[in-house]
């Protein structure tokens, strides 16, 4: 191969002259056969990759404790850090390529950058080595990889005690969870007959054993049934163990029955429970189980005896609970604040007179108490430590300052690191690179689920599953598991039900963080102190909270993750980091105070996700073309207007985000600026969301290649695109959002003979609609949850056309109709949960039977200038949570706080927002509107 490349570079050569012939001739002498061999050792070394990662997920969570097999592990994971740095830059160096089709002109590229080849052999010959002197170091200290006895043995221990601890809590110190307790008392004494089996299920370090064992211990209780038994079962239990556990609590062991018990198998002892619990009304605690296969057997051994018996199960996984009864679920939260406080007073001032916290510690006291998050462990096990402290103000500010390092490293706070860490080590690998991912967010945050999944596969931590399924919705399938796992906790839900965002525990995060750290998973820089040294040495993901500016430079090339938090510095210090950013997979900006995008960022090959939302960047250059890898690409709120050619090169884009904002309350027709798409957009067959182009006829047409698409959203329609864009839609039949916006006020939409789109959810359609009637394939839109309509000339009343619409959960109508009434008949809307009223200037009067909007939370009333009364109805409708009210008129105000005030008294939330408070009315809109739809932090900053 050699010989065959020197021939071909000779010919060219004699056109450059004999000097140039016999400099290439020296160069192929020495390298040709060194590019040969490395490309064939490229293939080993990805296979040795792929053996690495593997053997680290088997391994790693199996031996906590274990410090010679740590430390051991710790070098296996740099080695498969200089591996994948290694793959990742012979990636790089290819796509600098100029023809990778021909082998000819690869190889005279790689000649013209010898010197960033010939490093390859000898980093891969080091490597070669080091693993091999690993394998040596294992069996030199006696490191044991197959037996897992010594951490189990150590968890197994830890576990024990713990629940033993809370198994022997006094029912004095027990705070908080007074409903639980009656509700568990009362299905343990009710008459039921029938073998009950109840859950009581939440987070680790909540109480579950606490609540459980008050109940358990009651004298009441005990005497209710003829036997009892309390076992814990660890995530690695023997059958055996615990069947003879469960007897030697339940037999006297005088008995005949007990006899013999070590010789038995599983099944005999099955057999010994069965036979002995047959005529018996029994209680029976199963504390701590982990999966459902240890009732599998269990089941067996609790006859259903019809006597009243009860078994309690205490768990931290969702899906546990499905074998319990009917409706016998406790599902434990967090201790409210006033709780927390007084429990954490019983536990650090038991020695003072009434518990009570002296002054000069109530603040600091306050952000330890706020920092556990109603965490009952927690608070116990801190309080406990506190009470032994000196009770001055500087020793518990110290204490407060070093919390993240005192749950890593002090004894005493194991309990907490461990309890969690049990959830944690529990994972299967694919979700346990996920779960350390979200601790790299900042304290308390908000985690999107769409932008998480984002994240998780642009790092490539979802697998795929084949055909029928995107990666995006695995990714939710991992969400929902970590929320079943108890790891994350759903904080709000979609106009569907789904969950929408998430948040961690901040002590979960805490631990999560130290292990990220310890592993080199990952950094959060500037929420624990992180050391410069460590962020350049150890990051493989670096998210930056805080004190940004005091990173002078990032010497790591490992660096795969940038997420940008602290949006207070200054562009010129992204400009100069960017230039570490060579193998970055990940680089989020969003809020970054840039104009420009940093000259770096188009030489990022491995680029897969790159946010630049809500900076004011307002040009995308050509040299985008080499992002080859690109997955997602937000330019949300920021100022790009027009798009380059050289993105329709991106063929890998899933996600495509771009609009410029001019409008945040939504009130006009051009409230989002058109992007103008300049490139050929066929070429785009993996995008799934596409928002917002502006249409033209070309554009319209080429639509319909991609099929994959999920959400669209297209400005600037003229009724000469409509036939088009519509066949075009049609071939898309994931399709569950669109808006569709009028080409401008005097444009006719006619949508009268077009097919439906079976499986949209989410339609918002802007623009004058022909005839003034809403059109007939509303009818077939059964799916749809989310319904906006702007200046759509309507002359009938739209309500009644919409009212079959059962699964309706959000509507607004802006500017959608010009007649006087609209009407809302008994039995509408069922599930409409948000409704918006906006620039109807003719409406004077609502109808509002009672019997309708039974399930309405939030109404909002904006510009009906017409309207001088409160609308009668709205007395019926008691799910309201929040009224809204904005450039409404003065009459209309008057008699809201005046005659009209007994319509509305049950309103607990009623914000009203003036002509004048326009700006205020923008920032109420941003920060909870804009927060919840586009991430922790949005704000409404108009393109100027």
């Amino acid at each position: 191969m050699a010989d065959a490349l020197f021939v071909v570079l000779r010919k060219v050569a004699l056109s450059l002259g004999e000097g140039v012939l016999e400099r290439i001739g020296r160069e192929v002498a020495e390298v040709a056969p060194i590019l040969t061999d490395f490309e064939h050792s490229m293939k080993q070394i990805e296979g040795e990759l792929s053996i690495l990662k593997a053997f680290i997920d088997q391994v790693s969570i199996h031996k906590d404790g274990d410090k010679a097999f740590d430390a051991w592990l710790d070098q296996v994971r740099d080695v498969a850090h200089e591996v994948e740095d290694i793959i990742d830059e012979y990636a790089y160096l290819t796509a600098q390529d100029p023809d990778t089709s021909s082998f000819f002109k690869r190889k005279f590229h790689q000649i013209k950058n010898i010197a960033a080849w010939q490093k390859f052999p000898n980093q891969i010959s080091q490597v070669e080595s080091r693993i091999q002197r690993l394998t040596e170091m294992r069996n030199r200290y006696g490191i044991s990889v197959g037996e897992l006895d010594k951490g189990n043995k150590f968890q197994q221990h830890n576990q024990f005690s713990m629940s033993d601890f809370a198994y022997l809590t006094d029912n004095s110190e027990i705070v908080g969870n007074v409903d639980e307790i009656t509700r568990l008392t009362q299905w343990l004494l009710e008459e039921k007959q029938d073998r009950t089996l109840i859950a009581i299920f939440g987070m680790g370090g909540l109480g579950k054993t606490t609540i459980t064992s008050s109940v358990y211990k009651n004298k009441k209780i005990r005497r209710t049934f003829d036997c009892q038994a309390w076992v814990t079962l660890s995530q690695t239990y023997q059958a055996e163990e615990l069947l003879r556990e469960i007897i030697n609590q339940l037999i006297d062991q005088r008995s005949s029955m007990a006899s013999g018990l070590m010789t038995m198998n599983h099944m005999k002892l099955l057999e010994v429970i069965q036979s002995y619990l047959r005529d018996k009304k029994y209680i029976i605690v199963l504390d701590d189980v982990w999966d459902k296969d240890a009732w599998l057997f269990l089941n067996y051994a609790f006859v259903r005896n019809n006597c009243g018996s009860r078994v309690l199960i205490t768990t931290r996984q969702k899906d546990v609970c499905s074998l319990a009864a009917d409706s016998y679920v406790i599902e434990l939260k967090t201790l409210n604040y006033a709780e927390s406080w007084e429990l954490f007073c019983k536990k650090a001032f038991r020695a003072s007179k009434d518990n009570k916290c002296p002054e000069n510690l109530i603040s600091w006291a306050n952000k330890i108490v706020t920092k556990c998050q109603g965490l009952l462990l927690a608070i116990v096990t801190i309080g406990s430590i506190l009470s032994y402290r000196q009770l001055e103000e500087q020793v518990w500010k110290f204490f407060y300052n070093q919390l993240s390092w005192h749950i890593e490293n002090n004894p005493e706070l194991n309990w907490i690191s461990s309890v969690l860490n049990l959830s944690l080590n529990n994972l299967p690998s694919y979700l346990r690179s996920c779960f350390l991912y979200c601790s790299l967010y900042p304290e308390d945050y908000k985690i999107k689920r769409k932008l998480i999944s984002k994240l998780w596969i642009a790092e490539g931590l979802v697998e795929e599953r084949g055909d029928g399924i995107t990666m995006e919705e695995v990714a939710e399938c991992y969400l929902m598991e970590l929320t079943q796992r108890s790891l994350l906790q759903v904080t709000e839900r979609n106009a569907c039900g789904r969950a929408r965002t998430f948040v961690m525990h901040d002590l979960v995060r805490e631990v999560t963080l130290i292990i990220a750290k310890r592993e080199k998973f990952g950094i959060s820089y500037g929420s624990d102190g992180t050391s410069t040294t460590q962020v350049a040495h150890e990051a493989r993901r670096l998210s930056i909270q805080r004190c940004a500016e005091s990173l002078n430079s990032l010497a790591s090339s490992r660096l795969r993750s940038f997420i940008l938090f602290d949006t207070k510095i200054p562009s010129s210090w992204i400009y100069d980091i960017s230039s570490s950013f060579r193998l970055l997979r990940i680089l989020c900006l969003r809020f970054a105070s840039i104009e420009q995008v940093p000259c770096m960022v188009a030489e990022l090959y491995n680029l897969r996700y790159l946010d630049f939302s809500h900076t004011k960047v307002k040009k995308i250059p050509a040299s985008f073309s080499k992002l080859v890898n690109l997955q997602v690409l937000d330019l949300r709120f920021s100022y790009v207007e027009e798009l380059p050619l050289e993105i329709s090169m991106l063929t890998n884009l899933r996600h495509l985000h771009v609009f410029v904002v001019h409008d945040v309350q939504q009130r006009s027709l051009n409230c989002f600026g058109s992007t103008k798409f300049l490139g050929n957009i066929c070429h785009l067959k993996n995008l799934q969301a596409l928002y917002t182009v502006s249409a033209n006829k070309y554009l319209v047409s080429q639509l319909g290649n991609l099929t994959l698409m999920r959400g669209l959203g297209i400005m600037k329609v003229q009724q000469s695109y409509i036939d088009e864009l519509w066949n075009s839609l049609t071939n898309m039949p994931n399709l569950s959002r669109l808006l569709l916006f009028a080409s401008d006020m005097d444009e006719i939409l006619n949508l009268k003979m077009l097919r439906p789109l079976p499986n949209l959810k989410l339609l918002w359609l802007s623009g004058k609609l022909d005839g003034g009637v809403i059109p007939s394939l509303f009818s077939k839109f059964a799916k749809l949850t989310q319904l906006k309509m702007d200046w759509s000339g309507l002359k009938e009343d739209p309500i009644s056309s919409l009212s079959h619409m059962l699964s309706l959960v959000n509507l607004c109508l802006t500017g959608a109709y010009d007649r006087e009434q609209l009407t809302f008949c008994a039995g509408w809307f069922p599930k409409l949960r948000s409704l918006q009223l906006v620039d109807m200037e003719h409406l004077n009067l609502i109808k509002i039977e009672d019997g309708t909007l039974m399930s309405l939370h939030t109404l909002e009333l904006t510009g009906l200038t017409n309207l001088k009364a409160v609308p009668e109805g709205i007395k019926y409708i008691r799910t309201l949570d929040q009224m809204v009210l904005t450039d409404m008129s003065n009459e209309f105000i008057e008699r809201l706080l005046g005659s009209d005030h007994h319509i509305v008294q049950h309103i607990p939330d009623i914000r009203n927002f003036g002509s004048s408070d326009s700006q205020e009315a923008n920032n109420f809109i941003s920060l909870e509107y804009l927060a919840s739809k586009y991430g922790t932090g949005a704000k409404y900053s108009p393109a100027e």
